[in-house]
């Protein structure tokens, strides 16, 4: 009957935050979330107002492109929209960041080793591990590629990417071009800029630094996208069916 197999079917949204609150990883960065995040309403002057975008990113850097202004006065009821939208908009972040968590940690506790039999265990140490590196890496990176959503990460990353090298190498002023590469990359981006800055400084190998930069957030890309491409599995599972 359709009807019967109707509650069965969990919505994704709700999947979504049962993900997001299923294992203490994610649990645990939703509380450093709630902190930060508390912080940054209480003191919005001080240094630490900022992490709850970098607790958030990449995802909440894309705030940049609503027409919000959270860090002005809150005065009239235009502003207390924008600083509720942006506050609702950091939340849908942690969430997703949170899944991403709790995909990788259950990933990770289910990947439990196959035992053999002596002959096929036989066979695989015979095996040149040159052939099982390829197949290794494969999947390890098959979640980067397999699935909509983090192909469509790629193609975001692939724009600003390319958008900073012709900015670097073509326009006469780059300008601020690599900011959209780090912000669409981060936070492991962040740890390319502190790699590639202290090389621009050096004018025998200046020109390394750009090549560096690209290099990282090409990694730091390749790395969310794996992380996003596991979220969508584990969204796209389907809830096991009790034997009728």
């Amino acid at each position: 009957m359709p009807t019967a197999s109707h509650p069965r079917r969990v919505p994704r949204l709700h999947r979504l935050l049962a993900l997001a609150s299923g294992n203490w990883l994610a649990r645990t960065y939703l509380a450093v979330f709630a902190v930060s995040f508390t912080v940054m309403l209480l003191f919005p002057e001080s240094a630490f107002a900022g992490s709850p975008l970098l607790l958030t990113a990449p995802l909440s850097f894309l705030g940049v492109f609503l027409p919000l202004d959270p860090g002005a006065e809150v005065e009239g009821a235009a502003d207390v929209t924008a600083v509720a939208v942006f506050a609702v908009w950091l939340l849908l972040c942690a969430l997703v960041n949170a899944a991403v968590l709790a995909a990788l940690a259950t990933r990770a506790a289910t990947a439990t080793p196959h035992v053999a039999d002596p002959a096929e265990q036989r066979r695989k140490d015979m095996t040149d591990p040159a052939d099982i590196r390829p197949k290794g890496v494969r999947a390890l990176l098959a979640p980067a590629v397999d699935n909509w959503l983090a192909r469509g990460y790629l193609a975001v990353v692939a724009v600003a990417l390319g958008f900073f090298l012709c900015a670097m190498f073509v326009l006469p002023d780059p300008g601020f071009a690599g900011i959209w590469p780090l912000m669409a990359t981060a936070p492991f981006s962040i740890l390319t800029v502190a790699v590639s800055s202290p090389v621009a400084y050096h004018s025998s190998i200046g020109w390394l630094s750009p090549l560096i930069f690209s290099i990282g957030v090409a990694l730091s890309g390749l790395v969310n996208a794996v992380l996003l491409g596991l979220l969508a599995r584990r969204l796209r599972a389907r809830e096991p069916r009790p034997a009728t």
